[in-house]
Protein backbone atom coordinates (compact mmCIF):
# COMPACT_ATOMS: atom_id res chain seq x y z
CA UNK A 1 0.00 0.00 0.00
CA UNK A 2 1.33 2.91 -0.66
CA UNK A 3 0.40 6.57 0.80
CA UNK A 4 0.04 9.86 -0.65
CA UNK A 5 -0.02 13.31 -0.33
CA UNK A 6 -3.55 14.90 1.29
CA UNK A 7 -3.08 18.22 -1.53
CA UNK A 8 -0.73 20.40 -0.35
CA UNK A 9 -0.64 19.25 3.53
CA UNK A 10 1.59 17.14 5.25
CA UNK A 11 -0.72 14.18 6.16
CA UNK A 12 -0.46 11.03 4.49
CA UNK A 13 -3.32 8.92 3.15
CA UNK A 14 -3.48 5.62 1.76
CA UNK A 15 -4.28 4.95 -2.39
CA UNK A 16 -7.05 3.11 -1.42
CA UNK A 17 -9.93 4.59 0.82
CA UNK A 18 -12.34 2.07 2.45
CA UNK A 19 -15.72 3.98 1.73
CA UNK A 20 -18.54 3.30 4.03
CA UNK A 21 -22.13 3.66 1.82
CA UNK A 22 -23.06 0.02 2.52
CA UNK A 23 -22.65 0.02 6.47
CA UNK A 24 -26.30 -0.04 7.63
CA UNK A 25 -29.20 0.07 4.96
CA UNK A 26 -31.46 2.44 6.32
CA UNK A 27 -33.60 3.62 4.09
CA UNK A 28 -33.04 5.34 0.69
CA UNK A 29 -29.89 3.65 1.00
CA UNK A 30 -31.01 -0.13 1.74
CA UNK A 31 -30.57 -0.32 -2.12
CA UNK A 32 -26.35 0.27 -2.07
CA UNK A 33 -25.73 -2.13 1.40
CA UNK A 34 -27.41 -3.38 4.49
CA UNK A 35 -24.51 -4.11 6.64
CA UNK A 36 -24.89 -4.81 10.35
CA UNK A 37 -22.18 -3.87 12.96
CA UNK A 38 -20.83 -7.00 12.89
CA UNK A 39 -20.02 -7.11 9.28
CA UNK A 40 -18.85 -3.62 9.50
CA UNK A 41 -16.37 -4.14 12.18
CA UNK A 42 -14.95 -6.96 9.87
CA UNK A 43 -14.66 -4.65 7.18
CA UNK A 44 -12.86 -1.92 8.84
CA UNK A 45 -10.29 -4.21 10.40
CA UNK A 46 -9.88 -6.03 6.77
CA UNK A 47 -8.90 -2.52 5.80
CA UNK A 48 -6.58 -1.28 8.64
CA UNK A 49 -4.79 -4.75 8.64
CA UNK A 50 -4.36 -4.34 4.39
CA UNK A 51 -2.57 -1.27 5.16
CA UNK A 52 -5.75 1.47 4.48
CA UNK A 53 -5.49 4.71 6.74
CA UNK A 54 -8.20 6.58 5.31
CA UNK A 55 -12.13 5.89 5.66
CA UNK A 56 -14.51 7.92 3.83
CA UNK A 57 -18.37 8.10 5.11
CA UNK A 58 -21.02 10.76 5.10
CA UNK A 59 -23.71 12.29 7.47
CA UNK A 60 -26.78 11.46 4.95
CA UNK A 61 -25.70 7.46 4.31
CA UNK A 62 -28.06 5.65 5.82
CA UNK A 63 -29.35 8.72 7.45
CA UNK A 64 -26.42 9.11 10.62
CA UNK A 65 -26.11 4.97 11.02
CA UNK A 66 -22.82 4.64 8.90
CA UNK A 67 -20.96 7.00 10.73
CA UNK A 68 -22.65 5.65 13.81
CA UNK A 69 -21.50 2.07 13.00
CA UNK A 70 -18.11 3.01 11.85
CA UNK A 71 -17.46 5.04 14.93
CA UNK A 72 -18.58 1.73 17.39
CA UNK A 73 -16.01 -0.37 15.02
CA UNK A 74 -13.33 1.81 15.28
CA UNK A 75 -14.32 1.68 19.28
CA UNK A 76 -14.54 -1.92 18.77
CA UNK A 77 -11.26 -2.37 17.22
CA UNK A 78 -9.59 -0.74 19.67
CA UNK A 79 -8.09 1.96 16.39
CA UNK A 80 -5.68 4.44 17.97
CA UNK A 81 -7.24 7.29 16.34
CA UNK A 82 -4.88 9.18 15.11
CA UNK A 83 -3.69 6.52 12.71
CA UNK A 84 -6.91 7.24 10.72
CA UNK A 85 -7.68 9.45 8.74
CA UNK A 86 -11.66 9.97 9.00
CA UNK A 87 -13.55 11.82 6.27
CA UNK A 88 -17.27 12.44 6.58
CA UNK A 89 -19.49 15.06 4.42
CA UNK A 90 -22.27 17.82 4.72
CA UNK A 91 -25.00 19.22 2.21
CA UNK A 92 -27.89 16.22 1.94
CA UNK A 93 -31.20 16.49 4.04
CA UNK A 94 -30.92 15.46 7.47
CA UNK A 95 -34.33 15.60 8.95
CA UNK A 96 -37.75 17.28 8.21
CA UNK A 97 -37.06 20.72 9.33
CA UNK A 98 -36.63 23.71 6.85
CA UNK A 99 -33.02 24.09 7.73
CA UNK A 100 -31.93 20.49 8.35
CA UNK A 101 -30.58 20.69 4.20
CA UNK A 102 -27.69 22.60 2.57
CA UNK A 103 -24.47 24.41 3.23
CA UNK A 104 -25.03 27.45 5.31
CA UNK A 105 -23.73 28.02 8.35
CA UNK A 106 -26.63 26.78 10.52
CA UNK A 107 -26.58 23.37 9.15
CA UNK A 108 -22.92 23.10 8.64
CA UNK A 109 -22.04 23.73 12.73
CA UNK A 110 -25.37 21.83 13.25
CA UNK A 111 -24.11 18.32 10.79
CA UNK A 112 -20.68 18.74 12.03
CA UNK A 113 -21.70 18.43 15.48
CA UNK A 114 -24.44 15.70 15.65
CA UNK A 115 -21.59 14.01 13.27
CA UNK A 116 -18.94 14.25 15.75
CA UNK A 117 -21.43 12.89 18.32
CA UNK A 118 -22.08 9.50 16.13
CA UNK A 119 -18.93 8.95 15.39
CA UNK A 120 -17.74 9.25 18.57
CA UNK A 121 -14.50 11.53 17.89
CA UNK A 122 -13.70 15.13 18.92
CA UNK A 123 -12.71 15.95 15.26
CA UNK A 124 -13.07 15.34 11.92
CA UNK A 125 -9.89 15.05 9.57
CA UNK A 126 -11.44 16.21 6.14
CA UNK A 127 -15.14 17.23 5.76
CA UNK A 128 -16.22 17.73 2.49
CA UNK A 129 -19.48 19.58 0.77
CA UNK A 130 -21.20 16.97 -0.61
CA UNK A 131 -22.67 18.39 -3.31
CA UNK A 132 -23.93 22.07 -4.72
CA UNK A 133 -26.23 24.33 -2.71
CA UNK A 134 -27.85 26.78 -5.10
CA UNK A 135 -29.33 29.24 -2.23
CA UNK A 136 -26.62 29.30 -0.11
CA UNK A 137 -23.85 31.88 -1.31
CA UNK A 138 -20.65 30.18 -1.79
CA UNK A 139 -19.20 33.10 0.80
CA UNK A 140 -21.09 32.28 3.41
CA UNK A 141 -20.44 28.21 2.98
CA UNK A 142 -16.90 28.63 3.17
CA UNK A 143 -17.15 31.15 6.14
CA UNK A 144 -19.26 28.61 7.69
CA UNK A 145 -16.48 25.98 7.71
CA UNK A 146 -14.08 28.42 8.69
CA UNK A 147 -15.88 28.34 11.60
CA UNK A 148 -16.12 24.62 12.35
CA UNK A 149 -12.03 24.43 11.17
CA UNK A 150 -11.09 27.42 13.52
CA UNK A 151 -12.92 25.43 16.46
CA UNK A 152 -11.05 22.30 16.23
CA UNK A 153 -13.81 20.56 14.99
CA UNK A 154 -12.45 19.86 11.29
CA UNK A 155 -9.32 19.62 10.44
CA UNK A 156 -9.31 20.18 6.69
CA UNK A 157 -11.88 20.39 4.40
CA UNK A 158 -12.93 19.23 0.46
CA UNK A 159 -15.31 19.30 -1.94
CA UNK A 160 -17.39 16.82 -4.19
CA UNK A 161 -19.33 17.12 -6.95
CA UNK A 162 -18.86 20.63 -8.13
CA UNK A 163 -17.71 21.73 -11.72
CA UNK A 164 -14.01 23.23 -11.38
CA UNK A 165 -15.42 26.83 -11.65
CA UNK A 166 -16.79 26.71 -8.33
CA UNK A 167 -13.99 25.01 -6.73
CA UNK A 168 -11.87 27.66 -7.94
CA UNK A 169 -14.31 30.26 -6.80
CA UNK A 170 -14.15 28.83 -3.52
CA UNK A 171 -10.78 28.47 -2.84
CA UNK A 172 -10.43 32.27 -4.22
CA UNK A 173 -12.84 33.47 -1.67
CA UNK A 174 -10.55 31.59 1.06
CA UNK A 175 -7.37 32.90 0.23
CA UNK A 176 -9.02 36.18 -0.07
CA UNK A 177 -10.00 36.44 3.00
CA UNK A 178 -7.47 34.25 5.07
CA UNK A 179 -9.73 31.18 5.22
CA UNK A 180 -9.09 27.58 4.94
CA UNK A 181 -9.10 26.17 1.26
CA UNK A 182 -10.33 23.16 -0.28
CA UNK A 183 -7.29 20.62 -0.08
CA UNK A 184 -9.44 17.36 -1.62
CA UNK A 185 -11.80 16.96 -4.70
CA UNK A 186 -14.39 13.62 -4.38
CA UNK A 187 -15.82 13.10 -7.81
CA UNK A 188 -17.12 10.14 -9.66
CA UNK A 189 -13.89 9.01 -11.58
CA UNK A 190 -13.88 5.44 -13.67
CA UNK A 191 -12.61 3.93 -16.58
CA UNK A 192 -16.35 4.11 -18.10
CA UNK A 193 -16.74 7.27 -16.81
CA UNK A 194 -13.78 10.01 -17.40
CA UNK A 195 -15.91 13.35 -17.84
CA UNK A 196 -13.82 14.96 -14.96
CA UNK A 197 -10.88 14.93 -17.25
CA UNK A 198 -11.92 17.89 -19.10
CA UNK A 199 -12.10 20.45 -16.56
CA UNK A 200 -11.60 19.03 -13.13
CA UNK A 201 -8.50 17.15 -13.15
CA UNK A 202 -6.66 19.80 -14.83
CA UNK A 203 -7.62 22.37 -12.17
CA UNK A 204 -6.75 19.83 -9.48
CA UNK A 205 -3.29 19.48 -11.10
CA UNK A 206 -2.61 23.29 -11.41
CA UNK A 207 -3.95 23.56 -8.10
CA UNK A 208 -2.62 20.79 -5.85
CA UNK A 209 -5.62 19.41 -4.71
CA UNK A 210 -6.20 15.50 -4.51
CA UNK A 211 -8.64 13.80 -6.70
CA UNK A 212 -10.84 10.89 -4.40
CA UNK A 213 -12.26 9.30 -7.15
CA UNK A 214 -15.90 7.84 -5.85
CA UNK A 215 -17.56 4.41 -7.27
CA UNK A 216 -14.53 3.43 -9.12
CA UNK A 217 -16.52 0.62 -10.47
CA UNK A 218 -19.22 2.75 -11.95
CA UNK A 219 -21.81 1.15 -9.07
CA UNK A 220 -20.36 -2.26 -9.49
CA UNK A 221 -21.00 -1.94 -13.45
CA UNK A 222 -17.44 -2.94 -14.16
CA UNK A 223 -17.30 -6.04 -11.59
CA UNK A 224 -16.47 -8.52 -14.45
CA UNK A 225 -20.17 -9.39 -13.52
CA UNK A 226 -22.18 -7.33 -16.19
CA UNK A 227 -21.43 -8.40 -20.04
CA UNK A 228 -23.40 -8.00 -23.04
CA UNK A 229 -24.38 -11.43 -22.75
CA UNK A 230 -25.31 -11.34 -18.91
CA UNK A 231 -26.99 -8.11 -18.35
CA UNK A 232 -28.46 -8.97 -14.73
CA UNK A 233 -25.89 -10.10 -12.34
CA UNK A 234 -28.78 -11.62 -10.05
CA UNK A 235 -26.14 -10.01 -6.67
CA UNK A 236 -25.49 -6.12 -7.44
CA UNK A 237 -27.19 -3.02 -6.67
CA UNK A 238 -26.65 -2.32 -10.27
CA UNK A 239 -29.31 -4.75 -10.51
CA UNK A 240 -32.11 -2.81 -8.54
CA UNK A 241 -30.26 0.52 -8.49
CA UNK A 242 -29.17 1.50 -11.44
CA UNK A 243 -26.81 4.64 -10.83
CA UNK A 244 -24.23 6.57 -11.51
CA UNK A 245 -25.83 6.39 -15.25
CA UNK A 246 -23.20 4.92 -17.87
CA UNK A 247 -23.10 4.54 -21.36
CA UNK A 248 -23.71 0.90 -21.45
CA UNK A 249 -22.91 0.11 -24.55
CA UNK A 250 -19.40 1.77 -24.30
CA UNK A 251 -19.26 0.21 -21.01
CA UNK A 252 -19.11 -3.63 -22.58
CA UNK A 253 -16.58 -2.54 -24.77
CA UNK A 254 -14.32 -1.52 -21.98
CA UNK A 255 -15.54 -4.87 -19.65
CA UNK A 256 -14.48 -6.76 -22.64
CA UNK A 257 -11.01 -5.27 -22.67
CA UNK A 258 -10.55 -5.72 -18.91
CA UNK A 259 -11.39 -9.17 -18.73
CA UNK A 260 -8.68 -9.66 -21.31
CA UNK A 261 -6.84 -8.08 -19.39
CA UNK A 262 -7.41 -9.74 -16.40
CA UNK A 263 -7.25 -13.08 -17.61
CA UNK A 264 -3.34 -12.27 -18.86
CA UNK A 265 -2.62 -11.41 -15.34
CA UNK A 266 -5.23 -14.00 -13.44
CA UNK A 267 -7.15 -11.40 -11.86
CA UNK A 268 -10.43 -9.84 -11.96
CA UNK A 269 -11.60 -7.19 -14.43
CA UNK A 270 -12.61 -5.28 -11.45
CA UNK A 271 -8.89 -4.94 -10.38
CA UNK A 272 -8.06 -4.15 -13.74
CA UNK A 273 -10.22 -0.86 -13.37
CA UNK A 274 -9.11 -0.06 -10.17
CA UNK A 275 -5.22 -0.48 -11.00
CA UNK A 276 -5.91 1.74 -14.42
CA UNK A 277 -7.43 4.66 -12.39
CA UNK A 278 -4.34 3.85 -9.61
CA UNK A 279 -1.98 5.02 -12.43
CA UNK A 280 -4.30 8.24 -13.71
CA UNK A 281 -2.62 11.87 -13.21
CA UNK A 282 -3.83 13.68 -9.78
CA UNK A 283 -5.85 10.63 -8.31
CA UNK A 284 -4.34 10.59 -4.64
CA UNK A 285 -6.90 7.59 -3.07
CA UNK A 286 -9.58 5.63 -4.15
CA UNK A 287 -12.85 5.47 -2.43
CA UNK A 288 -13.54 1.57 -2.04
CA UNK A 289 -16.87 -0.11 -0.60
CA UNK A 290 -17.64 -3.49 -0.13
CA UNK A 291 -20.29 -5.67 1.61
CA UNK A 292 -18.28 -8.85 1.68
CA UNK A 293 -14.94 -9.78 3.07
CA UNK A 294 -13.89 -10.97 -0.29
CA UNK A 295 -14.80 -8.83 -2.25
CA UNK A 296 -13.17 -5.83 -0.40
CA UNK A 297 -9.45 -7.90 -0.60
CA UNK A 298 -10.08 -8.35 -4.30
CA UNK A 299 -9.96 -4.65 -4.77
CA UNK A 300 -7.31 -4.12 -2.52
CA UNK A 301 -5.52 -6.59 -4.40
CA UNK A 302 -5.61 -4.05 -7.16
CA UNK A 303 -2.54 -1.95 -5.73
CA UNK A 304 -0.07 -5.35 -6.85
CA UNK A 305 -1.44 -5.39 -10.43
CA UNK A 306 1.40 -3.68 -12.64
CA UNK A 307 -0.64 -3.04 -16.04
CA UNK A 308 2.14 -3.06 -19.03
CA UNK A 309 2.20 0.45 -21.45
CA UNK A 310 0.61 -1.87 -24.17
CA UNK A 311 -2.26 -2.86 -21.53
CA UNK A 312 -2.76 0.89 -20.57
CA UNK A 313 -2.76 2.04 -24.26
CA UNK A 314 -5.47 -0.12 -25.11
CA UNK A 315 -7.74 0.75 -22.04
CA UNK A 316 -7.16 4.51 -22.98
CA UNK A 317 -7.98 3.68 -26.15
CA UNK A 318 -11.23 2.04 -26.02
CA UNK A 319 -12.71 4.79 -23.23
CA UNK A 320 -11.42 7.76 -24.45
CA UNK A 321 -13.60 10.41 -24.59
CA UNK A 322 -15.03 11.93 -27.06
CA UNK A 323 -14.08 15.63 -28.07
CA UNK A 324 -15.62 18.35 -26.73
CA UNK A 325 -15.78 22.41 -27.34
CA UNK A 326 -13.06 24.16 -26.07
CA UNK A 327 -10.68 21.09 -25.91
CA UNK A 328 -10.44 20.19 -29.38
CA UNK A 329 -9.21 23.77 -30.04
CA UNK A 330 -7.20 23.91 -27.21
CA UNK A 331 -5.44 20.73 -28.88
CA UNK A 332 -5.49 22.23 -32.37
CA UNK A 333 -3.52 25.54 -30.99
CA UNK A 334 -1.26 23.80 -28.48
CA UNK A 335 0.40 22.85 -32.05
CA UNK A 336 3.95 24.38 -32.52
CA UNK A 337 3.94 25.72 -28.98
CA UNK A 338 6.51 23.20 -27.42
CA UNK A 339 9.69 23.47 -28.03
CA UNK A 340 11.79 20.45 -29.78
Amino acid sequence: MKYNQLGKTGVLVSELCLGAMTFGGKGYWEAIGRLAEEEVTQLVKTALDSGINFIDTANAYSEGLSEILLGKALKNLGVNRQQVVLATKVRLRMGPGANQVGLSRLHISDSVNDSLSRLNVSNIDLLYIHGFDPITPIEETMRGLEDVVRSGKVRYIGISNHPAWMVMKANGIAEKMGWTKFVASQNYYTIAGRDIEREIVPMALSEGIGIMPWSPLAGGFLSGKFTRNNPKAGDSRRDTFDFPPVNKDKAYDIIDVMIKIGNNHGVTAARVALAWLLGKPGVTSIIIGAKKKEQLLDNIESVNLQLNPMEMQELEAISQLVSEYPGWMVNRQMSGRFPE
